[in-house]
């Protein structure tokens, strides 16, 4: 996947009075062909079998890229980039895309404002007019065939460079210095190049001197490593950009940017903010000029706290605390969870590293001595929840370093965290099991990792955590509580309109069950009927039912013969967690 995230070339051309220039390109060649010799290959693609060190890169290439991928853009000379590449005025302000053979260039070119015909300061005289710039453009040369977000990202970085470089030659003219000095290095390089009888290398001469040569060298080099970038131009603005494709990684696989979207739209206040680093790092990483209000979110964000809790306590609007949370999460500096309590359950990831040597257990032995990463694991090699591990004998200090310990391995993507989803499954009548083989209303459609359906289920007393109730802002007119009070003819007939989605045979399945002969369990279960589909997990329900998880459990167990109980991750979160959904 680094082939097609990672750039090919990062180029600064421009256009003016003295015509279509390549100011700057990287990676170079060390040493460039001259005129003749680039006539003499048979074909641009064509690879060098003279020995020539002509196709020799800079040695301080990008990390990611092949000897492939630097023949693509070798292959074109600095007049033919300058001529396609600085387009006319007309195309500026929009993106910039073009593809030849297998390179694929992208751009946003930028107008200058500059009136034709402006004098010099230092000579006054009208006869003599400065060499203008008329617009110029920062691509990046991608393969053809890079995803469509690497394409978009590249063209919003491009945009917001060309944003800054234009405010900064408005403000004291910079570009144009930075375009004349390289212009001047150029012509003295092709002057020693006539003197000397040999080609002498042009940018490797540009980089030592020109400040926004090596910010471009320096955007490329971190999209190739790190994925993010940040820049002062001229020593005064920043640009700011991350390559979300770069970023979120599980181990050696990078999460799709499309996966972390769909996820951010459906994080709800149940959820947790998860900082990836500690706070005093991320603090540090800010710039000056950053919202308060993220620095508060930083400060009171904890994993065992969830969203409602936070925007309380940070004094924010819940809507905000969500917009800078999916901020953070994009950045690559938090991800989504539950919120830690006793009832969570988690497993060891499929894509956890688990070798004694790897560095992770050596990071984990340095933050909690006496500990060993692998024997940690070890306890979740099944499904186990936290309370599991509770002992009141134990002082509060072991049960606060576990906390730590699980919110480590949640940072390192070594847990993945289980939900217990309910799902509705009349098992069929004999003379139906055939006509019903194609249509069963759960039982083909619940996706997880284990599907049980036991004799008599056992949910355990219930914990602490279980009096911790979040008030739904918005609840579902259809799952209002019904009129309060004995069997009333009112409350008989919701019920039945609720039930009137199943068929005949799954309402008497379920009016068999001995717990349905109560008025009050039976509405209930009417009530919670459309979160038995597989799709709503118990936190899900608690929250915007406003009901405690030992209701929920309680009445699970009443209704077992015609409820299937299973425990799977939570789709909505998994993309942080494992590559299994």
């Amino acid at each position: 996947m680094g082939e097609n995230t990672s750039p090919i070339s990062v180029i600064l051309v421009s256009s003016g009075s003295r015509g279509n220039k390549l100011l700057f390109r990287y990676p170079f060649q060390k040493e460039e062909h001259t005129a003749s010799q680039t006539t003499k290959l048979r074909s641009p693609y064509a690879l060098n079998h003279t020995g020539d060190i002509a196709d020799d890169q800079d040695g301080e290439c990008r990390k990611e890229s092949s000897p492939t991928d630097e023949q693509l853009v070798a292959g074109f000379s600095d007049v033919i980039l300058a001529t396609i590449l600085a387009t006319k005025s007309d195309m500026c302000g929009k993106k910039f895309e073009l593809k030849i053979d297998n390179v694929r260039f992208v751009g946003h070119p930028t107008l200058l404002q500059h009136a034709h015909g402006q004098v010099s300061k230092t000579d006054p005289s009208p006869k003599r007019e400065m060499p203008t710039m008329i617009l110029f453009n920062v691509v990046f040369a991608l393969r053809a065939n890079a995803d469509p977000s690497v394409i978009n990202c590249l063209h919003t970085l491009s945009r917001r460079i060309a944003i800054v470089l234009q405010h900064e030659e408005r403000r004291c003219q910079y570009l144009t210095r930075e375009a004349k000095l390289i212009l001047a290095i150029q012509d003295e390089v092709t002057a020693m190049s006539e003197t000397n009888g040999g080609p002498q290398s042009t940018f490797q001469h540009i980089l030592p001197k020109s400040k926004l040569a090596r910010d471009l060298k320096v955007a490329y080099d971190r999209l190739c490593t790190t994925g993010v970038v940040r820049l002062h131009i001229n020593n005064w603005l920043e640009v700011s950009f991350c390559l979300p494709n770069k970023i979120h990684r599980i181990g050696s696989y990078f999460i799709p940017p499309e996966a972390i979207e769909r996820s951010l739209k459906a994080i709800r206040p149940y959820h947790s903010l998860l900082l990836l680093e500690d706070e005093k790092t991320l603090l540090n990483e800010l710039p000056l000029d950053c919202s308060p209000a993220l620095v508060r979110v930083i400060k009171t964000a904890s994993a065992v706290k969830n969203l409602q809790q936070l925007a309380q306590d940070a004094d924010l609007a819940l809507l905000q605390v969500f917009q800078l949370s999916a901020h953070l999460v994009y950045w690559g500096k938090a991800i989504v969870i539950y919120s830690l309590c006793e009832n969570n359950i988690y497993m060891l990831s499929p894509n956890a590293n688990i070798c004694h040597s790897s560095s992770l257990a050596e990071q984990f032995s340095r933050q909690f001595p006496g500990h060993d990463l692998i024997t940690m694991l070890a306890k979740f090699s099944l499904p186990v929840s936290l309370s599991e591990f509770k002992n009141p004998l134990a002082p509060p200090v072991q049960e606060a370093q576990l906390i730590q310990m699980v919110i480590w391995m949640l940072q390192h993507r070594l847990l993945i965290q289980l939900h217990t989803y309910v799902c509705l499954m009349v098992p069929p009548s004999e003379e139906d099991s055939h006509c019903k083989d194609n249509d069963q209303p759960f039982a083909t459609r619940v996706s997880g990792r284990s599907l049980s359906t036991p004799n008599a289920l056992t949910f355990g007393s219930p914990t602490s955590s279980d009096d911790m109730t979040l008030t739904s802002p918005s609840m579902d007119n259809s799952s209002a509580e019904l009129i309060p009070g004995g069997d009333s003819p009112l409350n008989k007939r919701m019920t039945e309109n609720l039930l009137a989605s199943l068929s005949e045979y799954e309402r008497e399945a379920i009016l068999n069950v001995p717990a349905a002969q109560n008025p009050e369990d039976l509405r209930m279960f009417a009530r919670l009927l459309h979160y038995f589909r597989g799709r709503h997990h118990l936190e899900e329900i608690m929250y915007n039912e406003n009901m405690r998880r030992s209701q929920l459990l309680t009445l699970f167990d009443k209704f077992r013969s015609v409820l299937v109980v299973t425990n799977h991750e939570d789709p909505v979160i998994s993309v942080f967690q494992s590559l299994s959904v």
